[in-house]
């Protein structure tokens, strides 16, 4: 883990799973959100903050690679780490890890949107600043 990872571990629950006790697939796309918004929140960016800075961020776009299945019980490491931050988006590389196996893999973006009319609007200067602190470094 780097020290722009951010880490948030959960259980999976049976609601999480199919009929044979496996994740299902949408599931991840779940416990990534989750990871992204307690991020957030430790940045001092929770629905609190978001919501009377009249932004809203909404997923624009996502890709995920699933290599192995998490299952019921199992305890997940799922991460967040910020790849790019420009203009209106902001985009994550996200894992879901179960000890050492790597689960899935994806890379998610969010755009900042003005919450009362739904369109793009670029993120506060503030919050770009604080976002490029923990921006993970490029190789």
């Amino acid at each position: 883990m780097t020290s722009a990872e951010f880490s948030h571990k959960l259980r999976v629950y049976i609601e999480d799973t199919d009929a044979g006790g496996i994740v299902y697939y949408v599931n991840y796309l779940k416990f990534m959100e989750r990871a992204r918004t307690e991020f957030m929140r430790s940045l001092g960016y929770g629905k609190d903050h978001i919501f009377s800075s009249n932004l809203m961020f909404v997923v624009r776009d996502v890709a995920v690679s699933y290599s192995l299945p998490a299952r019921l019980d199992d305890e997940l490491e799922v991460t967040a780490e910020i790849a790019r931050v420009r203009g209106a988006g902001i985009v994550f590389h996200q894992c879901v890890r179960r000890g050492a196996e790597e689960l899935a893999r994806g890379e998610v973006t969010v755009a900042c949107v003005d919450r009362v009319l739904v369109k793009p609007r670029r993120l506060p200067p503030e919050m770009v600043a604080r976002l490029q602190l923990h921006k993970q470094v490029e190789a």
